[in-house]
């Protein structure tokens, strides 16, 4: 079933939601704190992200294209003086359609992904760390959009920022460990390189690759991502959103292939 690929499963962006910025230029030409914050996935700062991603050529008959809205609030604790850990919930409303096959033409609930970053509050040398465990939750409305299986493993994130620029991975792992034993475990590596670029006009450049390794079936899901989010302000509320593009270099067997769309919206709640 391509819609339950590995890749779908943790292809969901990290960086552009949370890794991606604002700048406005002070009297200094420093980049103010927000924009800072908006920079750092790991940052102390509230965020509810919404993204939108279209691919197509899905199926064997390349007729398939598959909508998957990504829920992804984000929430930081303050555990001490020294330490954070940043609760990402990833939650994907998927839609699909135009598969040949009929069954495939499921509308609903996909898999959670729940990550747990623990964070120093102060850098090492120049760097911004954070690592935890990440989990797969079968929260799946049928079986065609989820594994319907328990998974857990590490998640970690390095990154620098120096000027208008971040730049940085993340990357995790996830085994099953429970769950329907007649569905395919899942057992997959994904890894985040990811820059951004901020400029004076509040506007940051994106540029992303989302590559996932799926050691059961020995095959990679690998799209590029790039594009702008605008930062703006309405009845004082900050918010971000933005458009892209995303490119398969890779991916399985009736996967996706060709150029996709990707649509962010970001809310922002500071301190």
């Amino acid at each position: 079933m391509a819609s339950i690929s590995i890749s779908n499963l943790q292809a969901q962006d990290f960086s552009e939601s949370l890794a991606s910025g604002a700048a406005s230029a002070d009297s200094g030409g420093q980049v103010d704190e927000l924009a800072k914050k908006l920079a750092n996935p790991i940052a102390d700062l509230v965020s509810f992200p919404i993204q939108a991603n279209y691919d197509e050529n899905y199926g064997a008959d390349d007729g398939g294209s598959v909508w998957r809205i990504n829920v992804q609030p984000v929430i930081p604790i303050q555990i001490n003086e020294d330490w954070n850990v940043i609760s990402r919930t990833i939650v994907p409303v998927i839609d699909q359609s135009g598969f040949s096959d009929p069954n495939q033409n499921k509308s609903g609930i996909g898999d959670t992904v729940q990550s747990l970053f623990f964070s120093p509050r102060e850098k090492v040398g120049d760097w911004i760390l954070g690592g935890g465990p990440v989990f797969l939750l079968p929260t799946a409305s049928n079986d065609v959009l989820g594994s319907e299986r328990w998974g857990i493993g590490p998640t970690g994130i390095a990154l620098k920022q120096f000027g208008p620029w971040t730049v940085g991975g993340l990357a995790n792992h996830i085994w099953s460990f429970a769950g329907n034993e007649d569905r395919n475990t899942v057992n997959a590596t994904f890894l985040q390189p990811f820059i951004n670029y901020i400029l004076p006009s509040k506007t940051t450049l994106y540029l992303n690759s989302e590559s996932t390794y799926d050691w059961n079936s020995s095959t990679w899901s690998a799209p590029i991502n790039f594009g702008a989010n605008q930062m703006l302000k309405i009845a004082g509320q900050p918010l971000q959103v933005g458009i892209g593009g995303r490119y398969w270099l890779d991916s399985p067997r009736n996967g996706p292939e060709g150029w996709g769309l990707r649509i962010n919206f970001i809310m922002l709640f500071p301190k």
